[in-house]
């Protein structure tokens, strides 16, 4: 059930109320009791999905994703810079500890 805003145009009173939504609007304000009490139009509120199944970085900027997505492409080419790069020193390596193996042999 949704929070609605209400002000009284006579006392300029102005209250939440927490009520259906196929509830008629309330007409009397609280505090001077005249009936000149009118639902507000607000801004809303953003909605916010909590839980083990939701991510706050769903619901981002294009330009956040973007960003994001030209990270993790700037990441892995590291990744795999450096893992072609201590195959090639562990290539090296074994073809040095080989040659001296033949040697001692």
């Amino acid at each position: 059930m949704p929070t609605y805003d209400y002000k009284c145009d006579k006392c300029e009173h102005e209250w939440e109320l927490f009520q259906s939504i196929t509830a008629d609007p309330v007409k009397s304000c609280p505090e001077c009791k005249s009936r000149k009490a009118r639902r507000v139009i607000g801004p809303g509120a953003g909605i916010l999905f909590k839980g083990s199944g939701f991510y706050q970085t769903d619901y981002r900027s294009d330009s956040y994703k973007k960003g994001a997505e030209a990270d993790k492409k700037a990441q892995s080419t590291a990744k795999s810079e450096s893992k072609s790069e201590s195959k090639s020193e562990s290539k090296s390596s074994d073809s040095g500890s080989k040659k001296l193996q033949a040697a001692a042999n």
